[in-house]
């Protein structure tokens, strides 16, 4: 017995059912024995697959096309993955290796900038890796902000300026802007186009949309997976802050000029969650944020979920104290719980020669004015 092509299933029906299976079994994440089983937790999740599959439909099936790519938002203010950074504009593109394509735009003013190529996908291998990689302190760039950027298995011929490599199974870019001062800074502005594509792309090929369905379903359910697993781990050391496992990090797709620290809290009303780094290192950025059970970083357009380099007060030797509570302990450095009990945490330092590991403790709040 053959099995139906791509365009039969689409025409019969199997297409939509197969995605719409994939969908369902996606709920066995947020059912997970470990997870915390509050209705408002498990709303959380339901809503973050719901987010997820927004971000899958752009990624397989609106933008998914390499020969006419273009950018969108892979996590935002209603849209996140994997203890997404609130001081960061992601973009993303799909990409062929067998391709070459151009980048081009203004450099604007934001803090840090950085551009990825890579390979794989969460809803294949669970793995997204580097296959070229390149920040705005090693672009050229001219006089007026203008950049351009060639992405290619070879670096051209005869010609300098900026090269982006891939390799033959390249098949994203990942765009990370970085703001100290959101409101203050100008974002780059991008444009991507295929080197010697045709002026338009044909109509919509059904073997494509069901291809794209299909990857969709399985980047939900695969995305999910990685990250309860993730959290889970973190269980093991909770309110604590360990360095993360790097090599796990940067083949989930992280940015090479960043180290890592990811944990789990969980808090009483009365309780507070003491960070303090001894000295913060000399870097580019650096940020500590605030993530629900799933991953997604809490709502930073209400909240004050995340610090960051520019927005935390320094202590007078060079260090920094951050303090998370349910509610506002008077000192500097509150963070938000937002309404959660529980989550994971997340502290990166971008460009550190030398990343200073942070100390946790569990202090009463009627009492923590006295120890910080």
């Amino acid at each position: 017995m053959t099995t139906p092509t791509g365009e039969a299933q689409l025409l019969s029906g199997e297409t939509w059912a197969a995605f719409c299976e994939t969908l369902r079994r996606s709920g066995e994440q947020i059912l997970r024995p470990e997870a915390p089983q509050d209705a408002f937790t498990r709303a959380e999740g339901f809503r973050y697959l719901s987010r997820l599959l927004r971000i899958a439909l752009e990624m397989h099936v609106e933008f998914a096309d390499a020969d006419f790519p273009g950018f969108f938002s892979p996590s935002h203010e209603t849209a996140k993955i994997g203890a997404d950074n609130p001081d960061n504009l992601y973009q993303y593109a799909r990409l062929n290796g067998a391709h070459e394509y151009r980048v081009s735009g203004h450099r604007g003013t934001v803090a840090y900038l950085s551009l990825g190529t890579q390979k794989g996908g969460y809803e294949t291998d669970g793995k997204m890796l580097q296959t070229g990689f390149i920040d705005a302190d090693h672009m050229q760039v001219e006089a007026d902000g203008s950049f351009e950027i060639i992405l290619s298995t070879k670096r051209p011929e005869g010609r300098g300026g900026n090269w982006l490599p891939m390799d033959p199974a390249t098949n994203a870019l990942v765009v990370r802007q970085t703001f100290l001062d959101r409101k203050a800074e100008k974002p780059a502005q991008l444009k991507i186009e295929r080197i010697g594509s045709s002026s338009q792309p044909a109509p919509l090929d059904p073997v494509r949309l069901h291809n794209g369905l299909q990857r969709a379903a399985a980047f939900v359910e695969q995305t999910s997976r990685i990250f309860a697993d993730w959290a889970q781990g973190y269980q093991a050391h909770a309110n604590a802050l360990p360095p993360a496992d790097q090599a796990v990090c940067q083949a989930a797709g992280g940015d090479p000029n960043i180290f890592y620290y990811h944990t789990y809290w969980s808090l009483a009303d009365d309780e507070a969650l003491v960070i303090d780094v001894e000295r913060v290192p000399e870097c580019d950025f650096w940020n500590v944020q605030v993530n629900n059970y799933w991953m997604e970083s809490l709502d930073y357009r209400y909240h004050r979920i995340c610090l960051n380099k520019h927005s935390a007060r320094l202590r007078e030797d060079g260090g920094v104290t951050l303090v998370l509570s349910a509610r506002d302990p008077g000192v500097p450095n509150w963070l938000e719980t937002a309404g959660h009990r529980e989550g994971t945490l997340c502290l990166r330092w971008v460009g550190a020669q030398t990343p200073v590991h942070p100390v946790t403790r569990v202090v009463k709040l009627e009492t923590l004015k006295e120890t910080v």
